[in-house]
């Protein structure tokens, strides 16, 4: 008797209105298999400008405000984050306790793993900072 195959994963795409990464043509997170998986957020707006241009501490509020809103829209929230890659164009002391401060108002016990990765850009010039996360599905 040969193997059966396991079933199809189902893909569903998460969305926001406005979804500020539609007309590229990625997905804002896509949950499946019990998990949501979020594109890299960045700091901007629902227009899709940049805030907080020069100000990482400002930056990272942004960035981890879009991460929550795809969480949210996924059906999911910041309380079920498994692990976060945050990547950073500066990794000094001033940045690193910037996003510890976020850290310590939005996570709870169980902490979600986390990497913190300097790279040499993004995207786009003015940001500063880039968050992608995995969370756990309602």
């Amino acid at each position: 008797m040969a193997p059966s195959s396991p079933p199809p994963l189902t893909r569903v795409r998460v969305t926001a209105d406005p979804d500020w990464y539609e007309e590229a043509g990625i997905s804002l997170g896509i949950r499946a298999g019990g998990l949501v998986f979020t594109s890299g957020q960045a700091p901007v707006d629902a227009a899709g400008g940049t805030v907080g241009r020069g100000d990482f501490a400002a930056q990272a509020a942004q960035a981890l405000a879009n991460v929550s809103t795809v969480l949210t829209n996924a059906g999911s929230g910041l309380d079920r984050l498994v692990k976060l890659t945050v990547f950073v164009t500066d990794i000094s002391g001033p940045h690193q306790e910037a996003f510890a401060a976020l850290r310590a108002k939005h996570y709870a016990e169980p902490f979600p793993a986390e990497s913190f990765v300097q790279v040499a850009a993004l995207a786009d010039p003015d940001w500063l900072i880039e968050i992608e996360a995995v969370a756990t599905a309602a």
